[in-house]
């Protein structure tokens, strides 16, 4: 069987990227100059690691004019995703964006309850709410929540990147998927460009001041974790493949201990993580 063709080789890589990209990221954020031109300088570098893939893959494009449509939809909400992600990353801890993030999951269900009258599974609605309780438990102090502008914009960000993920269900597919993934990091970052009223030495500033090490790093597992979880999508079963990429959440919870030496909440961390898991094999039970 050719390893390429896969869908546990690219949720490993997914796996093992995913958790480099955040622990990287939270490091980049350190040095930042402005949050706007390193999203943009991130994105940027790794579109242009995916663009490398593009020659090993298929050449298509979809007919439709309306997919395109959809996909510019799509991508303004990425953006909104992208920039508000780094300044979350900045203020909080890499283990904490990383369980704020699986609030999308929950986001989607809702959104399916919703908007596309899915019908009323009680073990998806079940999954949705253990990924809210776990959440809320990160946070929670015996006086009080700790709730804090980044926590706010974190849950703001992964209501942006939910909207996305709507819109652009089985988009990929339909496209070269290196140069798809490339859509939908360059095209934000020339939005952030133009809408944070950025200018190139910006860019070349955001890279000559910061840990110039790490943000190659961090842009090439960007473009990896999202290239192998869309591959791992196509190749293998939902049901499978999305309980298994939940691993993430408690690596994160690991590294972050080890490396980043992220010790508060470490206990609630685990058990958030645990529930996040066990939640994702509800919903796609």
């Amino acid at each position: 069987m050719n390893v390429f063709s896969s869908w546990l080789f690219y949720v490993i890589l997914y796996l093992f990227f995913s958790v480099a990209f955040n622990q990287y990221y939270k490091i980049t954020t350190k040095t930042m100059v402005k949050p706007g031109s390193l999203t943009v300088l991130m994105q940027l570098m790794a579109g242009a690691f995916c663009l490398l893939l593009v020659p090993f893959f298929k050449i298509e494009f979809p007919q439709d004019i309306k997919v395109y449509l959809f996909l510019g939809i799509a991508i303004i909400f990425y953006a909104l995703d992208d920039r508000m992600g780094t300044t979350v990353r900045s203020g909080l801890e890499a283990s904490t964006c990383n369980v704020i993030k699986q609030l999308s999951t929950a986001f989607m269900i809702i959104f399916g309850l919703i908007f596309f009258k899915e019908p009323f599974i009680l073990n998806k609605v079940i999954g949705a709410f253990l990924i809210v309780i776990s959440n809320i438990l990160v946070f929670f102090d015996r006086k009080s929540f700790k709730l804090n502008k980044y926590v706010y914009l974190g849950i703001i960000a992964n209501l942006c990147f939910t909207v996305a993920l709507f819109i652009d269900v089985n988009l990929s597919e339909q496209f070269n998927l290196p140069f798809y993934v490339a859509l939908t990091l360059m095209i934000p970052a020339l939005l952030i460009f133009v809408f944070e009223r950025l200018k190139p030495k910006d860019i070349f500033l955001e890279f000559k001041n910061g840990n110039k090490k790490t943000i190659i790093k961090t842009s090439f597992c960007w473009s990896i974790m999202l290239f192998s979880q869309l591959m791992a999508y196509q190749l293998g079963k939902a049901t499978i493949v999305a309980p298994l990429c939940s691993l993430t959440v408690i690596l994160n919870v690991i590294i972050g201990y080890s490396l980043l030496q992220e010790k508060d909440n470490l206990f609630k961390k685990i058990i958030a993580s645990i529930l996040i898991i066990i939640s994702v094999i509800l919903i796609k039970v």
